[in-house]
């Protein structure tokens, strides 16, 4: 799981960055805010075996942030503009949904059997 932590964190960071090229909008680096946090937890789990437990669960707080986050896609539907106002967050709020949603319960099946072998 601090693989796939440290992967997931990288990955929001570099869509944030991505996305926020020709915007002026800071809203479109919040995947990145999101995966900074993620990936430092990744990489102090990987460095730091003996805490790997506070650190993933630091990691599976933001997951889910990014999955709660990613419900602001269906926003959209209700606006005037529609999804189509502003394709980029659409987007980028669905792959947050995706992404956190699939993140957020590989973590919660990685505690579960955690605590099955304990």
């Amino acid at each position: 799981m601090a693989s796939l932590t440290l992967s997931y964190g990288l990955l929001l960071i570099i869509w944030g960055a991505v996305s926020s090229i020709g915007s002026e909008s800071m809203t479109s680096w919040i995947p990145a805010f999101i995966g900074a946090p993620i990936f430092i937890a990744g990489f102090c789990c990987l460095k730091f075996p003996a805490a790997k437990k506070i650190w993933m669960h630091v990691a599976v707080v933001f997951g889910l942030l990014a999955f709660l986050g990613g419900f602001r896609f269906f926003a959209g539907f209700g606006s005037e503009e529609g999804l189509f106002g502003n394709p980029k967050a659409a987007i980028s709020q669905l792959m947050l949904l995706i992404t956190g949603g699939f993140y957020t319960f590989k973590c919660i099946c990685s505690f579960r059997e955690a605590r099955k072998e304990s």
